[in-house]
């Protein structure tokens, strides 16, 4: 905020005709509210950029590259065979399935943890691990929530992250945890789904990457294919209400239901 102090400065003068001449002189002394200056802006954007990439880059050590989400049973089953199959499925299921889901989750668990809203913040944990349709995704995203809580706190505590997480009487799946804990650094929302949605998608592609298999160059075009998608779920999920909740990917569900029973695998889910 910039706040100004003004000095005004009258001078008269006598002309040879003997008229007097009346100038006035305006000076502005300008000062600046130490706490919002742009550099202070930018500190701020940075260190959130900063906890972003770190939270949600592949070496944060939640163990995302073990799970699949069920791709590892479409590829076998020959739903998922090249970059248009593996960009159509992974569409349906950021539109309409676990992708809009877990960012709704994500969307609401923040705003939660962000006002303090204990009792909501429980509620919105519990029904976002009753949401999960098979056993191994049910690992997954509690695993990954429990590492992510454990990893954050032990490197990146903020205060009142553990009351918070106590608060919660179900262990925080993996949106939840993501959600929670970027309120309590006040990382922005916006910007927190989409680098979630975005790691979501680049886990899922470098699965698919192993078992098409899918070359470096192939792989960032699928992600290419998906940014559009990516900013509409965004989109989506920050606007929606718990009753938006839903999904249509039957055959996603069921590819990660078969996945527990199928005879070789190399991903938990």
């Amino acid at each position: 905020m910039i706040t100004g102090t003004v000095t005004m400065i009258t001078t008269i003068t006598t002309s040879i005709a003997t008229i007097p001449t009346i100038t006035t002189a305006t000076s502005m002394l300008m000062t600046t509210n130490e706490p919002v200056r742009a550099g202070d802006l930018a500190e701020r954007e940075a260190a959130a950029l900063y906890r972003l990439m770190t939270w949600l880059s592949p070496a944060f050590p939640v163990g995302g590259f073990s799970y699949s989400s069920g791709i590892e049973w479409a590829v076998e089953a020959g739903d998922i065979t090249d970059i248009a199959t593996l960009a159509d499925w992974l569409d349906a299921m950021l539109g309409d399935g676990s992708g809009f889901c877990d960012a709704t989750f994500l969307v609401h668990a923040y705003r939660a943890a962000e006002a303090g809203e204990e009792s909501t913040l429980n509620d919105i944990a519990e029904l976002a691990a009753a949401f999960v349709p098979s056993r191994e995704r049910q690992l997954e995203t509690t695993s990954q929530g429990r590492a992510f809580i454990e990893i954050s706190r032990a490197a990146w505590d903020a205060e009142g992250l553990d009351a918070t997480v106590a608060a919660c009487g179900t262990p925080l799946v993996y949106p939840v945890a993501v959600g929670v804990v970027a309120a309590m650094h006040s990382v922005p929302l916006a910007q927190t789904l989409h680098a979630f949605l975005h790691a979501l998608v680049s886990n899922w592609i470098s699965a698919a990457s192993r078992l098409i298999p899918l070359g470096q160059t192939d792989s960032q075009r699928v992600l290419v294919k998906l940014e559009a998608a990516v900013a509409a779920t965004a989109n989506r999920a920050l606007n929606a209400t718990l009753e938006d909740l839903g999904g249509a990917t039957f055959r996603a569900d069921l590819a990660s239901l078969r996945h527990e029973t199928q005879y070789t695998r190399l991903f938990r889910s």
